[in-house]
């Protein structure tokens, strides 16, 4: 039994080069002990069926997946999938949650760009190279420094409380953006003009090695260009609901599929990939899909913050 793991964003470079990203699903089999990937370009027809129920992935330490002990079942509404005492664990070393402040790798601290006035900050480790940006759906990027992990946490506070720079957007806010993105010129000017105004600020941490501005754009990786900015979104999943249609872009864990409905005819609708994540997922039954699709909870411009063989799953993705 192979259960998703969410959407995955491989490279087939060297690590820490910033090319040949693609995106994907994740899998696991426990039974196995084994992880694939399948890819998810513009074109691929999807046609899967949600099984059973959802069920915690457990921790992925060392390369690996400790499964959760407990087979606890998720809600199919949380982006995350893994159950409080699995989450409590995964807190317990992570850079993310400041619980591993003696990480000895260099990190790089970078501005992402998601479109007009949602520029954030944030740190990652520098053998990741633009992974984690991809990951997010950054439009566009650049970075500000590398060094330690604290240096760089010191200067990530720093952006935030002298120029009110965020660490996060809500994906409702990074969704309505994509739809109305200025020129490409107007995208590096705005970083170009915050990265100046990042590096005169004092205090910045001595032991973080500044970098020149170099502007970095996801939108033809993304395929931005085919997202409309009306697409609707596909809501929650559960036992028995289906996916079928075709894959036109994607963007951090969010896939754009034209799918037709019951109810709504042909439409382009978003899905969460992370919503996918604990399911096992079977072959669709029928020619529609049957998860419910709504309209975007935002208008054009809106802002909100805060592997083929047995038990292989080919033919769905």
């Amino acid at each position: 039994m192979w259960r998703c793991t969410g959407p995955r964003w491989s490279s087939e470079g060297e690590a820490g080069e910033e090319r040949g990203f693609r995106q994907g699903l994740g899998w696991y089999s426990a039974e196995r002990g084994a992880e694939r990937v399948s890819a998810l370009p513009a074109g691929k027809r999807l046609a899967f069926s949600v099984v059973g129920e959802r069920r915690c992935l457990g921790v992925r330490r060392g390369g690996r997946w400790i499964v959760c002990p407990y087979e606890a079942v998720i809600t199919g509404t949380a982006a995350r999938d893994q159950c409080e005492e699995c989450a409590r664990l995964d807190r317990s070393r992570s850079v993310a949650a400041d619980t591993m402040a003696d990480d000895p790798r260099p990190y790089g601290v970078y501005l992402a760009y998601f479109g007009p006035g949602l520029v954030k900050v944030g740190i990652t480790a520098a053998e990741r190279g633009a992974a984690r940006l991809v990951e997010q759906g950054a439009v566009a990027y650049a970075w500000l420094g590398r060094g330690p992990l604290m240096a760089a946490r010191r200067a990530e506070a720093v952006l935030g409380s002298a120029l009110a720079v965020p660490d996060r957007f809500a994906k409702e806010a990074k969704r309505a953006a994509r739809g109305v993105l200025p020129a490409v010129a107007e995208r590096s000017a705005e970083l170009a003009e915050l990265h100046a105004r990042a590096r005169g600020l004092p205090g910045w941490p001595e032991t973080l090695e500044p970098v020149d501005f170099a502007f970095g754009d996801h939108s033809e990786l993304f395929r931005l260009d085919r997202i409309p900015a009306d697409a609707a979104e596909l809501g929650a999943l559960t036992a028995g609901a289906e996916v079928v249609g075709e894959v036109l872009a994607g963007a951090g864990a969010d896939v754009y599929v034209r799918t037709r409905t019951a109810g709504a005819g042909e439409v382009v609708a978003v899905l969460d990939a992370r919503l996918l994540s604990g399911w096992v997922l079977g072959p669709a039954r029928g020619g529609v899909t049957t998860v419910p699709v709504r309209k975007a909870p935002y208008g054009r411009g809106a802002r909100r913050g805060g592997t083929e063989g047995e038990g292989e799953q080919e033919g769905l993705f």
